[in-house]
């Protein structure tokens, strides 16, 4: 089994591990990197600008010493929606109570409490779900206004200070990003994240103000954790740059026993149009505490590597949990052992879709099956944007894709992305150059060796955008040979 530090790690899906009070020291994010992490997530609805700009320095220092682009994805906090604070603390709601909600700022009691978000109010309809604390508490709309809405107890509890509210069946109108958002999105563009996640996108018009504001400058990741959002979803995995199965609010706004379909349903839209999709939320929650997970857990990840998906994540498990290292070394090890299964790439054979009517298209696709008959080391790209790049990893080839790039925006930004190792360097002056190029990368990296074929895809002429239009097939200490 190929070791998980700076090299080639042996695997396709990557790992994405959150930085918190237990990882963001420079030495622990140095070793969830040597476990095995691809991607490092800085999750702004915790910590300082300051916090997230020492695991920025930190993650770019490793970068330098290892050679190698690594990914960074900060993730907006979203709308929060929350209840009031209570008199006691805390009251307990009975089975049948009537219960109500308003916007007087009034410390609440067991009959009422304060919401102060008049634009759920503007939303709601009589029989529509309120879901509190998780959905721990589960309320029916009875009766509602511009500022109040009478409820009954269907699941009941306990409910305290500034609990927060989920509103499953309807669309609010709330924009895509607070002021903190922006506030915290100008600061991660400044230290030059890759991807930005959206939290609660409902809608594309959703992604789409943020990529007005960010330009180019980062990918974007729409998470789905709203129902409303599946009402959209072929045209929000249109729009978006990556797309993240965010199970846990999902799993709350929706029956549980359904999160499993969708999470199918999302990873297959997502595959036919070749966009990166992630799958988060409690995949090694028990590594929380425990120095193992459990074998449910790793039937988890295994089901979300067998489908397909670009990347896992872990969470709480690295930023707050006991065992941070221990649990990306536990991700990296179930990934790798799926991928050696003998049926791993028949399913990614079965899933894989026709390719759209293009030049491009077609020519990667012959890259592929070229890979394949000839048992090459790897699919080697050049790009400059990384669609070529992302062209490929749509195919799942049976080979790693081996990605050479002069731009270190596109090495980072293809670090989240299925199958994908990126050499970053200005190395091509000339057509003539790849083979040789594309033979060093391939050795350096750990990826070929003696004897074993190359089968490099590129655009003519270097630095369009969208141009594949070449392959070429090397090998590694022979000649080389244009098909």
């Amino acid at each position: 089994m190929s070791d998980s530090s700076s090299g080639y790690r042996g695997r396709r899906a990557k790992v994405i591990a959150t930085l918190g009070p237990a990882s963001r020291d420079p030495d622990t994010i140095a070793d969830l990197f040597e476990a095995g992490a691809d991607v490092f997530r800085l999750n702004f609805s915790h910590g300082t600008h300051e916090d997230h700009a020492k695991s920025v320095k930190a993650i770019r220092d490793i970068e330098k010493k290892c050679g190698r682009p690594i990914t960074i994805l900060m993730d907006l906090q979203g709308p929060k929606l929350r209840v009031g604070p209570f008199k006691e603390g805390r009251v307990i709601l009975q089975p049948g109570a009537k219960f109500r909600l308003d916007l007087d700022p009034a410390l609440g009691d067991v009959n009422r409490v304060s919401l102060p978000h008049p634009e759920i109010f503007a939303a709601l309809k009589p029989g529509a779900a309120l879901l509190i604390d998780d959905g721990h508490l589960r309320l029916k709309v009875l009766d509602c206004g511009r500022d109040f809405a009478i409820t009954e107890v269907i699941i009941a509890g306990g409910i305290s200070d500034r609990k927060g509210v989920n509103v499953p069946d309807v669309t609010l109108p709330i924009p895509a990003m607070t002021d903190k958002d922006k506030a915290d999105l100008q600061f991660g563009l400044s230290q030059g994240v890759d991807w930005v996640a959206l939290s609660f996108v409902q809608r594309p018009e959703d992604v789409a103000e943020v990529r007005a504001i960010v330009k180019g400058r980062a990918g974007i990741v729409a998470k789905l954790e709203k129902p409303s959002a599946l009402e959209h979803l072929d045209a929000i995995v249109d729009i978006a740059d990556a797309v993240m199965v965010a199970r846990g609010d999902l799993g709350v706004e929706m029956p549980m026993e359904q999160v499993p379909i969708l999470q199918k349903r999302i990873i297959r839209s997502c595959r036919k149009r070749g966009k990166p999709v992630i799958v988060a939320t409690q995949m090694l929650d028990s590594m929380i505490k425990s120095p193992m997970p459990t074998r449910a857990e790793a039937s988890d990840v295994a089901t979300a590597v067998y489908d397909g998906a670009d990347a896992v994540m872990l969470s709480a498990e690295t930023a707050s949990g006991q065992f941070p290292v221990r649990a990306v070394a536990a991700m990296h090890r179930i990934i790798y052992q799926v991928e050696s299964d003998e049926h791993y790439f028949d399913m990614m054979e079965a899933s894989r879709k026709t390719p759209e009517h293009s030049s491009p298209a077609a020519i990667t696709a012959g890259a592929r099956q070229i890979a394949h008959t000839l048992e090459a080391a790897a699919v080697v790209t050049f790009t400059s944007s990384g669609s070529t790049t992302l062209r490929a990893a749509q195919e799942r080839p049976n080979v790693p894709i081996l990605c050479i790039t002069p731009s270190i925006t596109a090495g980072r930004r293809l670090g989240l992305v299925w199958g994908v190792y990126s050499v970053v360097g200005d190395f091509i002056h000339s057509v003539d150059d790849i083979g040789d190029v594309a033979v060093a990368a391939a050795v350096k990296s750990g990826i070929g060796k003696e004897g074993q074929a190359l089968v490099i895809t590129a655009g003519m002429p270097f630095g369009k955008v969208g141009s594949t239009n070449m392959v070429r097939v090397v090998w590694i200490g022979g000649e080389t040979g244009t098909q």
